[in-house]
């Protein structure tokens, strides 16, 4: 049976996997689709016609927005937030035919994931293809195309997505004060670059 929390709200419309575990007090939109063996942290916001791959892990308080396609393995650590329409890739070399022309069986794939850590942010309509991971409190804009790992605090931006800046926790643009030092206007947490990686001091 499946395994969700008495107090969770699910949208009569969702398809829930009986074996996809959802922690308590997610919220599950309409037409959600989460597949067999994913699992949802606490607390997560499901919004309408999101789908979870099998045996994705989401950590808790993440944030998935409409129509987001989510496919596996993928892993989101707690607190990421995925704009509408986002999809997060899985296969490195995709084929619907072999090479004789005969169907290519659906298990015959090499499935590669997008992990995603704490804090990051994925834009509307971002595409993120694996294999690749988002860093710590990260932010994809809207409509990029990841291709390759994104650091710890990066902004990238555009086609293919490349570094535009630093973010801070709070999400915006970090000022930037000179001898590789940054501070976020929002908590005034200071930050400092050395080779191509911003770390909060």
């Amino acid at each position: 049976m499946m395994d969700v929390a008495a107090s969770a709200p699910i949208d009569p419309s969702a398809i829930i996997d009986p074996t996809a575990v959802i922690g308590q007090g997610c919220t599950i939109r309409q037409l959600v689709q989460v597949r067999e063996f994913a699992r949802l942290g606490p607390e997560c916001v499901l919004a309408r016609g999101t789908y979870i791959g099998p045996g994705v892990v989401v950590g808790r308080h993440c944030t998935i927005q409409e129509y987001a396609v989510i496919y596996e393995p993928s892993l989101l650590e707690d607190g990421v937030f995925v704009g509408a329409a986002a999809v997060f890739t899985n296969n490195s070399h995709p084929r619907a035919v072999n090479p004789d022309g005969t169907p290519r069986a659906t298990d015959d794939r090499d499935l590669v994931g997008v992990t995603v850590r704490t804090g990051a942010t994925i834009g509307a309509h971002a595409v993120c293809i694996a294999p690749l991971t988002i860093g710590r409190w990260a932010l994809v804009a809207a409509g990029a195309i990841v291709t390759e790992n994104v650091p710890d605090y990066a902004q990238v931006v555009g086609v293919p997505a490349r570094r535009t800046g630093w973010v801070g926790r709070s999400g915006l643009p970090l000022r930037a004060e000179g001898d590789g030092r940054f501070v976020c206007p929002v908590t005034g947490d200071e930050y400092t670059e050395r080779d191509g990686l911003l770390t909060r001091n």
